[in-house]
């Protein structure tokens, strides 16, 4: 568990480390101002558009042998990366990362799954794997601040390299073998090539649109063609005797509603970091350190949200910890909003920034207990691909839409009427997020949860799940 929780650690790291050096990594390899967004956007796209691939590779090859794939990118990518000289290698670095991620988050997340029993002990180890991610995301914040200052812009990929090469070796002594691979399973390269194009070439669109224009013939292209492909996935999967993504899956309760919950979940509380960063260096004048600084206490109250999330959900059920996280982290998120200001204090911000975050901890463990819910062994590393993908198609749309709300009475402004605009924005934005928060009440209420005893707790009730399950 401590090494799987590791591995989350290490994504959320890289997730947030590159933000704080950005200016530092333009500056230092010649990127312009509409090419650097691309250090960010490669891993978005090459993560978000391989998920469903590396998630089936897990069932398929064995969840150890792509977790360590998935490391050993990492590092390889991240040595490149603190080495490149131009800025299309550091882009291909950024790329082979998200590849990376790609294969390591849901080859995780299934291992979590296929090894703690459904119920306590599965909902426990979500809280310490999703209580990791919440310290990596403050580690990425601080770390980037410090070793940019210290080393330069290069450290924040080095530092990847001895992390993610001590968790391979220890995934060899922790991890059991994958065993020979069945026979009696085939791989589904059609669904596997056109499902990956297709995710791909949609989260290009999202990620590119709000900066080429969502009329730019590019974005028009590449969206038209990413539909497309889904939908000729979507044929073949029907077809297919051993599909990449079985179709029956989302005939499970909980895995479609869990797909839709992380849907929003990113799109409404994953987006608020972003606006929040904007707002305390555009609006409030903080440095990079300061900035990272000021996330410390929130995404501390994350770590403990995260924590609190497994324990709630056994106690009171993971469908009514959800909602009273909906409830509460909706009313924690207009509070932050109404107070964004150009006149606005840290302190004012703070109460309900701990408050939200401590809600977000809560929903990111229990929303993947939930979405996890009766899918069979064999299928975890598929289901997770899934979900994660809803995860980060959400993410990219979500800040799309918000994005363009807090940009829309900017234009053409400078000095302080620009910083007033752009609080003005910034908070509309941010209170957009809440009441959509609110929406994930009613999908949340679209969860079965099925009580489980203290029996089930036990090597004998987990095979008796796995039975009810098959």
């Amino acid at each position: 568990m401590a090494l799987l929780a590791f591995a989350q650690l290490i994504v959320s790291v890289d997730y947030n480390i590159v933000y704080v050096a950005l200016p530092e990594i333009g500056d230092g390899l010649g990127f312009s101002g509409q090419t650097l967004q691309w250090v960010v956007s490669a891993y978005a796209v090459a993560f978000g558009g391989v998920l469903l691939f590396g998630g089936r590779a897990a069932d398929l090859f064995g969840r150890r042998r792509m977790f360590v794939l998935g490391l050993l990118l990492y590092a390889l990518s991240s040595l490149v990366g603190g080495l490149a000289t131009t800025p299309g290698l550091l882009v291909a670095a950024r790329a082979v990362q998200g590849l990376g991620g790609a294969f390591l988050f849901p080859a995780t997340l299934s291992l979590v799954n296929t090894t703690f029993a459904e119920g306590r002990q599965r909902n426990h180890a979500l809280s310490i794997w999703a209580a990791a991610g919440a310290s990596g995301m403050i580690l990425g914040s601080l770390l980037g601040g410090a070793l940019t200052h210290a080393f330069g812009w290069e450290a924040v990929f080095f530092v990847n390299v001895p992390l993610a090469g001590g968790a391979v070796a220890l995934a060899f002594v922790l991890i059991a073998p994958d065993g020979e691979r069945g026979t009696a399973r085939s791989f589904d390269l059609p669904g596997a090539v056109t499902a990956t194009l297709g995710a791909t070439l949609l989260v290009f669109t999202l990620v590119q649109g709000p900066e080429l224009g969502w009329t730019s013939p590019l974005v028009l292209i590449s969206g038209l063609a990413g539909l497309l492909l889904i939908a000729l996935f979507l044929v073949i999967e029907s077809r297919s005797q051993d599909p990449l993504m079985p179709l029956r899956l989302l005939r499970n309760r909980n895995m479609s509603t869990g797909v839709v919950t992380t849907f929003l979940f990113m799109a409404t509380f994953g987006t608020l970091l972003y606006f929040l960063t904007v707002y305390f260096q555009n609006v409030q004048g903080y440095s990079a350190m300061a900035t990272g600084i000021a996330f410390l206490a929130p995404m501390t109250a994350g770590f403990v949200g995260s924590m609190l999330g497994g324990r709630l959900a056994t106690r009171f059920g993971t469908r009514r910890t959800m909602v009273v996280a909906y409830v509460v982290g909706a009313i924690s998120t207009a509070a932050v909003g109404a107070v964004m200001s150009t006149d606005g204090t840290y302190g004012e911000i703070l109460p309900g920034f701990i408050v939200l975050s401590v809600c977000q901890g809560v929903i990111f463990s229990t929303m993947f207990a939930a979405a996890a819910t009766g899918v069979v062994a064999e299928e975890q590393g598929i289901a997770s691909g899934v979900v994660s993908t809803g995860q980060q198609f959400g993410s990219a749309l979500g800040l799309a839409v918000l994005v363009a709300v807090a940009n829309s009475g900017t234009s053409g402004l400078t000095g302080e009427a620009l910083r007033s605009a752009t609080a003005d924005g910034l908070r509309t934005a941010v209170l957009v997020a809440s009441a959509g928060i609110l929406a994930l009440i009613l999908v949340a209420l679209n969860f079965r949860i099925p009580k489980i005893t203290a029996a089930q707790d036990t090597p004998e009730g987990k095979l008796h799940g796995v039975g009810q399950s098959l």
